[in-house]
């Protein structure tokens, strides 16, 4: 476990206005796992980035098996055995899942003709190992951001890699789907593999690493063996400040009703005759938020959709705003009735990457901005500007794109553009998915002012110590069914988990 496959030495990158990575060094030891952790915009996503040849222009060097090497692309990074699983997905939505796990690399038959038939027997192979059984034919639009995480991994699994850089890996997978994860990675160990884990959950680095390497403001602040590493010393390295000065939910006045659901159905549009929810009826008052828990596949995502509009065919329910009948059968009518949605995948649904920070904050609410049918820009930026600072968006210019954002940070322009809409009802669709400690703390913060402003919040996280620690009151949601609901003072990990599980 002592053997370096793979070292980074002095490694300094910059962007416009943007020291990302300053002096930075890295190892990555055979059969070992490198958790590597830091704050969104630490450096981390770079220094991968470098890694796995995306990005060629930098200062320092790459040793491979100690023989200084320059990857200069992505290719040539396969070639050498790095392999990388994105956090934010890199699959082509309308490839079947047999065709996103070779791309660029796919069997040829003796004619020289693509080779479908083996695609997708080698394909079915490695989703077999991932206990994900699914036909490798399907498209992978038409599946969930889970299961497209699967795919990702699989993708990766096929390369064989020597090093296996790993990002989130688990941001959007079901308890079961990590825990075969976390055994295949102790397969990849036994068999010698390097793997760099990208982790902001510390149960994860506590169950996997080797070694901890700590980046700060793109800084290297240290590597340490694991078992040297509790957790309060990771958050600190990270931070630089004790854990015991985070969040802490504030008490709030409980108002009146806002948003009434009842009745609330949608049917299954894939399978004819079943249904995805059933007779779902809950309420949420002004300064109260509610938590929404259940296992992957029990509706939760769906449940925020057809309250948004999204599936409007396929749902039967009544809803009151404030007392007003209202059912959207769009989004935009929902925005009017006072409801906005920060959807679970912020790439795909919540940003269009290749916009800036202003038009991807103003975009729902371009009408506040018009004089005479014309956009005013001064009043635009002032705006965006006070919502970059008040949420504290880490950016260089407002004029900076969405995709150079680190992820904590992205999430804060879909925030933004969601409190832009002046919403009376604010629907959290795994709000801190993919983001740090510190990033984490300050939507915490948020969601605890909106309630003490009077807003009615919905909250979904599949992470069961944060929907405690934010909600005033959990519903647990089961087979598309509301199973339990518990105060803030009957909260406990075991009885919530109860209400979640299958019925017999």
């Amino acid at each position: 476990m002592d053997k370096i496959i793979l070292e980074a030495q002095g490694i300094t990158k910059r962007f416009p206005g943007v020291l990302a990575l300053d002096k930075v060094d890295l190892r990555i030891y055979a059969g070992a796992v490198q958790a590597l952790v830091g704050e969104n915009g630490a450096g981390k996503s770079t220094l991968m980035n470098i890694l796995s040849g995306v990005y060629t222009d930098y200062e320092g060097s790459l040793l491979m098996d100690g023989r200084p090497c320059r990857l200069s692309s992505a290719l040539e990074a396969r070639g050498a055995g790095i392999a990388i699983i994105h956090q934010e997905l890199n699959l082509v939505p309308y490839m079947s899942v047999a065709e996103n796990i070779f791309l660029g690399r796919e069997a040829v038959s003796r004619s020289g003709l693509i080779d479908y038939r083996s695609m997708r027997r080698q394909a079915s192979r490695l989703l077999s190992q991932l206990n994900f059984d699914i036909d490798p034919d399907t498209r992978v639009a038409d599946l969930r951001v889970g299961q497209q995480q699967l795919v990702e991994i699989a993708k990766a699994l096929s390369l064989q890699a020597r090093v296996l850089i790993m990002d989130e890996p688990t941001s959007s997978l079901s308890e079961k789907e990590v825990q075969t994860l976390f055994e295949i990675i102790d397969r990849l160990k036994a068999q010698g593999t390097g793997i760099v884990y990208i982790t902001h959950k510390m149960d994860e680095i506590s169950r996997l690493a080797d070694y901890v390497t700590v980046l700060r403001d793109g800084c290297l602040i240290g590597e340490l063996p694991a078992a040297q590493l509790n957790t309060d010393d990771i958050v600190r390295m990270m931070v630089g400040r004790e854990r015991s000065h985070f969040f802490v939910k504030q008490p709030h006045q409980k108002q009146a009703v806002r948003l009434q659901v009842d009745h609330l159905s949608l049917k299954d549009a894939a399978h004819p005759g079943k249904y995805i929810l059933r007779d779902i009826c809950f309420s949420v008052s002004a300064g109260e938020v509610l938590g929404i828990y259940g296992l992957m596949g029990a509706g939760r995502t769906e449940l925020l959709e057809t309250i948004f509009g999204l599936h409007p065919q396929q749902a039967d329910y009544t809803m009151s705003v404030d007392g007003r009948a209202v059912q959207p059968r769009h989004p935009q009518e929902a925005l009017d009735s006072g409801i906005a949605l920060i959807p679970e995948d912020r790439k795909r649904d919540g940003l269009v990457l290749d916009l800036d920070i202003t038009e991807n904050m103003t975009l729902a609410s371009l009408d506040r901005f018009l004089q005479h049918g014309l956009l005013q820009h001064s009043r635009e930026n002032r705006t965006v500007d006070d919502y970059r600072e008040r949420l504290a968006i880490k950016s260089y210019s407002r004029t900076q794109l969405c995709g150079q954002l680190s992820g904590g940070n992205q999430q804060k322009v879909v925030i933004a553009r969601s409190l832009l809409t002046g919403p009376k009802v604010l629907l959290l669709d795994e709000p801190t998915r993919g983001i740090d400690i510190q990033a984490k703390n300050e939507i915490y913060q948020l969601i605890d002012r909106w309630a003490g402003q009077g807003m009615a919040i919905v909250l979904i996280s599949s992470e069961l110590p944060e929907i405690m620690a934010v909600s005033d009151r959990i519903l647990t949601l089961s087979e598309g069914r509301i199973t339990a609901g518990f105060q803030r003072e009957e909260f406990s990990e075991e009885t919530i988990l109860k209400g979640v599980l299958p019925r017999e």
